[in-house]
């Protein structure tokens, strides 16, 4: 794979956006969290790290999709469970972000040109974010943490 140690085409840094520039802008825009994942050297897997176990990780997610369906069948919506699955107008509900998180998304969605649709996806994740966080409004930090995994689709876009 381009960008791994090792990895070398006569192509130079071109093979790697051509490859990437295959996704269409479209689908690319369907695709909710995109996020570049470094191969891992021999140092990182000796170096030790404190870390959340999978058990943790886990009952976090459990929690916060014990949340979101409480949400929805609070909303008389049994047949969603999910952020994920729920209408452009149910997400702008309940992850109406605090101040300073609006302005945030206004400024990103500006410089960025967001499509409607990568919006209320950056919406959906960052209402997912906030659950995990077990917090009941969307802030700035679930906002930033939401576009910054649509930025990594962004750039693969401009590469194409």
């Amino acid at each position: 794979m381009a960008g791994e140690p090792g990895h070398t085409c006569a192509r130079g840094p071109r093979c790697a956006s051509d490859y990437q520039g295959r996704i269409s802008g479209p689908l690319l825009d369907r695709i909710d969290i995109r996020i570049d994942v470094p191969a891992v050297s021999a140092a990182d897997l000796i170096r030790p790290t404190a870390s959340e176990s999978s058990a943790d990780v886990a009952l976090r997610v459990a929690r916060a999709r014990e949340r979101q369906r409480e949400r929805f069948e609070r909303a008389g919506m049994k047949d969603v469970g999910t952020n994920a699955r729920c209408s452009t107008a149910m997400i702008e509900t309940i992850a109406e972000p605090d101040a300073a998180g609006l302005q945030l998304l206004r400024d990103a969605a500006e410089k960025m040109k967001f499509s409607a649709r990568g919006y209320h996806r950056i919406l959906k994740v960052a209402r997912t974010l906030a659950d995990l966080d077990d917090k009941p409004t969307v802030g700035r930090i679930h906002l930033a943490e939401a576009i910054s995994y649509r930025i990594a689709g962004e750039r693969l876009a401009a590469h194409a």
